[in-house]
Formats: C-alpha cells, sequence, structure tokens
C-alpha cells in the first residue's frame, strides 16, 4: 500500500512539474487515481507502481476502459538508490498491440475478474521504451 501512494504522489509531483494542473478525488473513483489539465484538456490516469524485476502488471477491466483516449496508466519503475523511471501508456495501446506487451485476460468461468494487463518481460520491455515520461510527456501536454 505505501508502494502505491508513493507513486501516485510521484505522478501528480512530476506531472505538476511539467505545468500540469492535477485534480484528486477524496474516494477512490472507479479507478482512476487522479486527473490532470493539460492546454489540450482533461486526463484520466490511473497509477501503477512496481519494484524492477516485477514481471506483470495489471488494472481491472471495469475500471480501465481501453476505448477513452484521454486515460492513461502512470507507470513507475522503482529501483533502489535510483530515481523511479516512468511511463506514461495510453489505454488505447491495448487495442491494437502487435508486441505481446498488452494483454486482455478475460478468465471465463473463473472467479477471477477480467483484466488488462502488461507484460513486462526481458523480451517485452524494449517496448516499453515508447511511453518513456520523457518521450510522450510534449505529446500529452500539448
Amino acid at each position: 500500500q505505501r508502494l502505491g501512494s508513493f507513486g501516485e504522489y510521484y505522478a501528480k509531483m512530476v506531472l505538476a512539474s511539467y505545468g500540469m494542473s492535477i485534480y484528486t478525488s477524496e474516494v477512490d473513483d472507479h479507478g482512476i487515481d487522479f486527473v490532470a489539465e493539460t492546454k489540450s484538456g482533461f486526463m484520466k490516469f490511473q497509477v501503477k507502481t512496481i519494484r524492477q524485476g516485477t514481471s506483470y502488471v495489471f488494472m481491472l477491466e471495469e475500471h480501465f476502459n481501453v476505448d477513452d483516449k484521454m486515460l492513461f496508466l502512470f507507470l513507475s519503475i522503482l529501483t533502489d538508490d535510483e530515481l523511479p523511471v516512468s511511463y506514461i501508456v495510453p489505454a488505447t495501446a491495448w487495442k491494437n498491440d502487435s508486441t505481446g506487451m498488452f494483454v486482455h485476460r478475460t478468465y471465463e468461468g473463473k472467479k477471477s475478474k477480467p483484466e488488462y494487463g502488461m507484460n513486462l518481460s526481458a523480451k517485452n520491455i524494449s517496448f516499453l521504451e515508447n511511453y518513456k515520461l520523457e518521450k510522450m510527456i510534449d505529446k500529452i501536454n500539448e
């Protein structure tokens, strides 16, 4: 839980440092951790924070609409004694993936709820570079 709280505060701080206004809710609003106002409008963020070496991260399907062009995943990967490495991934990336990094698991006939996930295996991690914060920030803050 501390990891998740740190990740949310870090994401808000980073985006605010790029001039975005950040808005939060006092209650969990259906998987949206916060909203950021950019020059072109509002963006919704779900934040995930993991430690280096974690090979999978997921969001429940009911809280992550891959058709929503204003929804993004802010992913931070933590390594001891280093600043987090952060990525901004549009939810729509799950719709046209050819890399195998973005997955949709329905778990039909099972107890688990459907989810969208990222397979962060050694084979796929290079694809994540396209979404590095420094590459994405100008695109989303236009």
